[in-house]
């Protein structure tokens, strides 16, 4: 009896040990499953930067010398080693939203054709933020004269980037110009010595590789036709800059851009003054597509931009566009001067405007005596020269006697 109940002992010892050994060496071959955990994320400096922008730490000490904003230390560092670089950014309906105006120091806005606007932005503080991974600026289109009267302002050889542009077109091969003297950009940006050696600023996406610019049809999310498709890389048009000799000097004079260039006055106030205008609308030729509106928000004193009756985003950020400064500034118009339709604006000479910021409106004349001489804003009242709050400036460039509707 006693023998009996000790072999079932051992039988149950061993079944025990074994089934013990059995599920040790099943956990240790199994894979180990986690439960699952909830997890708060807090966006990193990287995290931001992979968005598409830097962050620059540290006090801003260094003033623009374009738009007046200051900025840290280590963004000066960046520009310093550069030019301004000036880009033709289209405004049909379908290139919208556009990318890279917010970084814009200077926004230019003027018709191209058939009452269609087109800016031009001059990148060169606010841009040593934008990311080196991104083709942050676009859809870029092509050059027009008027706009290389106002790029001459930013340097003795300035960045012009752009697809083509106006030029002696022939309706036959061999046969003569049908494009007007006044209106060939692309000659002209020969004449001005921009595509020779050594002063080869001139940057039509024709010239330049992948890397610089590329074709993003469905970058909006919407695919849209071939000539509202094109981006670049303020970064790589700097480096392109650079490979032909042109950062802040010109390598073959050893001479730096900014050695006759005029800086605006940057000494105005940034706040509100109690606002008499809170809204500011106009068309060009009475395209309600291409009609702005720039409403006056007192809370952050700047104005923001509506575009056919829609607010306007920068598609890098989705963020508002909006600037500090204001300019209307009047020219003379040369409306469809060929069979091509090209216009002409006279942005050299002399004419009237209006200025805007902080809330206040302010009647101006306006002042460029060449090519290649900064234009200069005057208050019209006391002849002293515009102060401009310091931040981002938006000249709108319209036909003398072009109706500007406000509201107070």
């Amino acid at each position: 009896m006693n023998s009996k109940i000790l072999k079932i002992g051992l039988y149950s010892l061993v079944f025990v040990v074994g089934t013990f050994a059995s599920y040790l060496l099943f956990a240790s071959l199994a894979p180990v499953k986690s439960s699952p955990k909830t997890t708060s994320l807090t966006p990193t400096p990287m995290a931001q930067a992979q968005t598409g922008y830097l962050v620059f730490e540290g006090p801003k000490t260094e003033t623009c010398p374009i738009n007046g904003e200051k900025f840290s230390v280590e963004a000066k560092e960046k520009w310093s080693t550069r030019r301004p670089l000036t880009v033709m950014i289209e405004n049909h309906l379908d290139s919208r939203p556009q990318s890279g105006l917010m970084n814009a120091d200077v926004v230019y806005e003027a018709i191209a054709e058939g009452g269609i606007t087109r800016f031009m932005g001059v990148f060169y503080c606010n841009a040593t933020q934008t990311s080196t991974q991104k083709y942050d600026v676009g859809p870029v289109r092509s050059a027009r004269t008027y706009f290389l009267d106002l790029a001459s302002e930013y340097g003795d050889y300035p960045l012009y980037a752009h697809v083509g542009g106006a030029n002696c077109s022939a309706a036959t091969p061999g046969g003569p110009c049908t494009t007007n003297v006044k209106a060939q950009a692309i000659e002209q940006i020969s004449k001005y010595g921009w595509n020779n050696k050594g002063t080869w600023s001139d940057l039509s996406q024709f010239s330049l590789s992948y890397k610089a610019c590329r074709r993003e049809p469905d970058r909006t999310g919407e695919t849209r036709d071939t000539e509202h498709t094109m981006y670049c890389s303020t970064t790589e048009l700097w480096n392109v800059a650079a490979s032909r000799g042109l950062t802040n000097l010109t390598e073959i004079n050893n001479s730096s851009w900014d050695k006759k260039f005029r800086p605006w006055l940057f000494n105005a106030e940034d706040k509100s003054a109690g606002t008499t205008v809170n809204t500011i609308s106009f068309d060009f030729w009475g395209d309600k597509a291409y009609a702005v509106t720039w409403k006056y928000d007192a809370i952050s004193n700047r104005y923001l931009r509506i575009n056919g009756g829609e607010a306007v985003v920068d598609f890098n950020n989705q963020q508002q566009l909006s600037t500090k400064n204001l300019i209307i500034q009047f020219v003379k118009e040369s409306r469809s001067i060929d069979e091509h339709a090209h216009n002409l604006y006279a942005v050299v000479g002399s004419g009237t405007g209006l200025y805007f910021s902080n809330g206040q409106k302010t009647e101006i004349t306006w002042s460029k005596a060449d090519r290649q001489a900064r234009t200069i804003f005057k208050d019209k009242t006391s002849g002293k020269e515009i102060n401009f709050v310091p931040g981002q400036i938006w000249i709108e460039i319209l036909p003398l006697g072009n109706k500007i509707s406000y509201e107070g």
